[in-house]
């Protein structure tokens, strides 16, 4: 088998576009997708228990 692994190292550069690409994506992800997550998860939650109060009727003892 060749070995086609290159020992050189890496140019000057390269790390801080790295590191800025990884900050840009964080703040993205924190910014925007994560709170859209969050916001669909609870207003699933509430269409749930919505949904099943319209089927199930609203929550306590019966009437009577």
């Amino acid at each position: 088998m060749v070995d086609v692994s290159n020992n050189e190292a890496s140019p000057p550069g390269l790390p801080s576009t790295g590191r800025r690409a990884e900050l840009i994506a964080f703040g993205i992800i924190a910014a925007f997708i994560w709170p859209v997550v969050a916001v669909s998860i609870v207003g699933g939650y509430g269409f749930a228990v919505w949904m099943s109060q319209l089927i199930l009727g609203p929550p306590g003892p019966p009437p009577g």
